[in-house]
């Protein structure tokens, strides 16, 4: 029962769930019709797979950061091998692989660099200073384009997925500040250890001041109704009071700019499905 809760642990499964909600998301803002919807279930099981294989394989190659930075993931307390991690992570790559198998073109040429850089990610873009970060985002934002790379109408997820990949940068950054300490006894090279924490908090800071200054477009581009700028105004300023928080304690301001970024996810179906309602 241990090893069977450890293994699920690898796979950070709300992580990966949120991760499939997203490419949905992005079906729904690109107007994915109902002859559509067994694609768009291909599409959304995909990216949870995915995710959860490069959750999995990170915690495989991070498992001697983690026994500094967190000795009770599975890996170091024992509960996982590091073998059982591999095969785990090769399983769920297989699945992801089938599922996206069944999408059009674009779709599958989006999941197949996606899947090739999350198996690159922690050995060769985890220790460069910013790289990490920036592909990391890359992925968060490129949810969106899947979803609607899936329905064959990429254009209306574009904003939507700049503005995610932005927000996603700054979360990241100051994970590594949160982390920096194990990263330095590894010898990763993260943005805190080049520059120092304050200048990667004001980095992502400043990030964050981009994404909630870019936040409206997507109304102005009549992509989504005004209840969007209902819900994401309280949404941008949580996060930008999380950008500012960190500099007091990393830990606490990541974790208020993730709910800030759920309840911008959130802004982004709402104001889609007014938008649908009031045509």
């Amino acid at each position: 029962m241990e090893r069977a809760k450890g293994v699920l642990e690898l796979t950070r499964p709300g992580n990966a769930i949120a991760s499939g909600a997203l490419t949905a998301i992005g079906a729904f803002v690109a107007s994915a019709s109902a002859d559509q919807l067994p694609a768009v279930a291909a599409a959304v099981a995909a990216t949870v797979f995915a995710v959860a294989a490069g959750n999995t394989i990170n915690d495989y190659f991070d498992r001697e950061i983690d026994r500094i930075n967190d000795p009770g993931r599975p890996i170091p307390s024992g509960r996982v091998s590091a073998r059982g991690a591999l095969a785990v992570s090769v399983v769920l790559f297989a699945l992801a692989t089938v599922c996206a198998l069944a999408l059009p073109t674009l779709a599958l040429a989006i999941a197949a660099v996606n899947l090739l850089l999350l198996l690159a990610y922690t050995e060769f873009f985890k220790g460069t200073p910013g790289a990490g970060n920036a592909l990391v985002a890359y992925l968060g934002g490129s949810t969106f384009l899947f979803g609607g790379a899936t329905v064959e109408n990429v254009p209306p997820t574009v904003v939507l997925a700049l503005l995610a990949a932005v927000s996603t940068l700054a979360r990241e950054i100051i994970k590594d500040v949160e982390d920096v300490a194990g990263d330095r006894e590894e010898g990763l090279r993260t943005l805190p250890v080049v520059v120092g924490d304050q200048r990667a908090l004001g980095v992502a800071l400043g990030l964050l001041v981009v994404a909630a200054a870019a936040s409206p477009l997507p109304y102005l581009l009549d992509m989504l109704g005004v209840a969007y700028l209902v819900v994401v105004a309280p949404a941008v300023a949580l996060m930008l009071f999380a950008g500012y928080e960190a500099f007091a304690d990393p830990g606490d301001g990541q974790e208020h700019l993730k709910y800030g970024m759920f309840l911008a996810i959130l802004s982004f179906v709402i104001g889609r499905g007014t938008l649908v309602i009031s045509v």
